[in-house]
């Protein structure tokens, strides 16, 4: 009776010892660990152990096998507590693996076989399912007096355990929130051993104690991570609003240099013309006969009027172009051209400038006789040329070089415009395409300048579809080149009008690289073309406006947009034959098609949808409608 009463005591105090680490330990290793240490010696079994059953391993594969015979001594001995489990271990199991490994593990000497990591994944324990399946159930268990009696007719499985040396076990499920999630085993390795009714009760509550441990576990690493997640996103929010307020303050900085600038580069010409004006209103105003200015005074005044107009007249052009490709209403005039001709004029209108400054001007046009013929738009190419020379001549000293390079490379002009000029300072280079940047303020005030050139520069050759690089060391030079497709001249008649719906994307970016989609628009109508292309840029969405359809059927293949929007009835064109004619073309038939009717035509017979159009608009435009049926598309695919 004493004893008895002892043994209830000793359970108590154990139940009550695990209990208390439960609550004030948030360690699962710990609790695990100290629990088997103490169950093994209080129940005086030569071996206890917890398996794991979908266990992450954290150890080399190589150690996590079913140990053999012949093993190393050393390896046996091994008493050192497992690598713990990662928090991944706790998640749900997985129905179809079940297999695991021996995770914590106490023995009463080092004399018992370590069964630690072992895994039972080639054993005959997962040839039948029912083994397993048994301990599904809450406070399933297994009291096994004499393995040799039991398995007698498993003989692969009684081979397993002889060869871990287990002759009695008891056997107790661990289950969290209805899975099961690993096993509580009792080993005798020697004889058999019959278990009493105080022990099965005892373990019982312990794996009911050892399962809230482990759910805590779970949702204590489940909150840990959700902390996490949420700081990191805490971090990555106030960096992102630090990161625009920095670019805010940037932008304002650049406004207020480049007001600052302009004032400057408009006040210079202005200055210029009004001093001049009125000198001569003061000699012609003050004098009953006509003033006697020479003629060469009078010509001098004149050509200083003059420039200082054309220099006006540049810089407000300037501003137009950059706020035109802006807002997407730059409009390219596809044409055939010279290339040869086009270097040719383009330095020649900069050799007088080149000479006054002692400049070298010269040019190096590799061009074959059947490569010369090239299809852009022809002003808008001089124009990046222009910009470029008049950058390298004006950061060029005296007795420098200015070169212009021309060649072909299959469909692709390529112009390079080299300069032995001052060079850009590196950590200036980053600002060189921004509008509204200059170098600074040094360069500012020795050369001038409204920093616009090189960043309208810059959007005009992505509107082609181009890109422009350049290499620069300070002290030595620049190298700017430039890569411009040909562009297909759409009809051989008249040409073609292309619109590009944002200045930061190139046609080549649209064509194959736009994260919202890209679609053409074929739409006579201006008015009509306009507010569709503002309402897709704002959504973010690139554009081309195609003014002619028919002769745009090849370039709608060319381009595989993402969707056409098209106008039924297109000036002296019939938008049925368009969308027919694309719908059973097998390159474009995948393409989407929104057709644009009038209120009568959409609710005809003969309706749009009849004409294998994908869905109608009706005109007036209204942008949540557009906006609402492209946005369905997206959903549905």
């Amino acid at each position: 009776m004493d004893k008895a009463l002892y043994q209830q005591l000793e359970q108590e105090r154990l139940l009550n010892q695990v209990t208390s680490q439960i609550r004030q330990s948030l360690d699962l290793s710990v609790i695990l660990s100290t629990a088997v240490e103490r169950l093994q010696q209080f129940l005086q079994v030569d071996r206890l152990l917890i398996y794991q059953f979908d266990f992450q391993w954290s150890v080399p594969p190589g150690e996590c096998i079913l140990e053999r015979e012949g093993e190393t001594e050393e390896r046996k001995r091994n008493t050192s507590p497992p690598r713990l489990p990662t928090s991944s271990s706790f998640s749900s199991v997985n129905r179809n693996s079940r297999k695991g490994c021996v995770t914590y593990e106490a023995r009463s000497s080092d004399q018992i076989l370590s069964v630690l990591y072992l895994s039972e994944a080639d054993s005959c324990f997962f040839e039948k399912p029912e083994a397993q399946a048994k301990f599904t159930k809450s406070q399933a268990f297994l009291m096994i007096q004499d393995v040799e009696n039991t398995y007698q007719s498993s003989p692969c499985f009684l081979a397993f355990l002889k060869r871990i040396k287990v002759r009695s076990k008891l056997v107790f499920s661990i289950i969290v929130q209805n899975q099961l999630w690993g096993l509580l085993i009792a080993h005798q390795c020697f004889q058999p051993r019959s278990w009493s009714e105080d022990e099965n009760k005892f373990l019982a509550q312990i794996t009911e104690h050892l399962s809230i441990a482990i759910y805590q576990a779970q949702l204590y690493a489940q909150l840990q991570q959700q902390k996490e997640t949420l700081e990191r996103r805490v971090t990555e929010r106030t960096q992102a609003l630090h990161d625009a307020l920095l670019a805010a303050q940037s932008a304002n900085r650049a406004k207020s240099e480049f007001l600052a600038t302009m004032s400057h580069e408009l006040r210079t010409p202005l200055t210029c013309v009004i001093g001049i004006s009125a000198t001569l209103l003061r000699l012609y105003s003050n004098s009953e006969e006509l003033p006697k200015i020479p003629r060469e005074k009078q010509q001098e005044y004149l050509k200083k009027i003059h420039d200082s107009g054309e220099h006006l007249l540049e810089l407000i052009n300037d501003i137009l172009e950059l706020s035109q490709v802006e807002a997407g209403k730059t409009v390219l005039q596809i044409s055939e051209f010279s290339l040869t001709k086009l270097a040719q004029q383009s330095l020649y209108s900069f050799r007088e400038r080149a000479q006054k400054q002692e400049i070298i001007l010269t040019s190096d046009i590799q061009i074959k006789p059947d490569q010369d013929k090239f299809s852009a738009d022809q002003h808008r190419v001089k124009q990046i040329l222009s910009n470029l020379l008049s950058n390298a001549i004006k950061f060029t000293p005296e007795g420098g070089r200015v070169t212009l390079r021309v060649r072909v490379d299959g469909n692709t002009a390529i112009f390079q415009i080299q300069d032995t000029g001052i060079g850009i300072p590196e950590e200036q280079q980053p600002l060189l395409f921004e509008k509204f940047q200059q170098l600074d303020s040094s360069y500012r005030r020795q050369y001038g300048g409204t920093g616009l050139g090189l960043a309208l520069t810059k959007q005009l050759v992505e509107l082609h579809g181009g890109a422009i690089r350049f290499t620069s060391t300070e002290g030595i030079g620049s190298k700017f080149t430039v890569h411009l497709p040909a562009l297909p001249n759409l009809s051989p008649n008249s040409q073609q009008r292309v619109k590009a719906s944002s200045f930061k994307t190139s046609l080549q970016t649209i064509y194959t690289n736009n994260p919202r989609g890209r679609f053409i628009l074929i739409e006579d109508d201006e008015e009509t073309a306009t507010l569709i292309c503002e309402i897709l840029t704002a959504a973010g969405y690139q554009v081309v406006w195609l003014v002619e359809g028919l002769t745009a059927l090849g370039q709608i293949e060319l381009l595989q947009p993402t969707a056409l929007i098209v106008d039924m009835y297109i000036a002296g064109q019939d938008g049925y034959e368009i969308i027919h004619h694309l719908k059973n073309t097998k390159a474009t038939q995948q393409i989407k098609i929104l057709a644009i009717t009038t209120e009568t035509e959409s609710t005809s017979p003969e309706s749009v949808l009849i004409t294998q159009a994908d869905d109608f608009i009706t005109k007036p435009i209204q942008p949540n409608q557009l906006l609402n049926k492209i946005i369905s598309w997206e959903a549905r695919e």
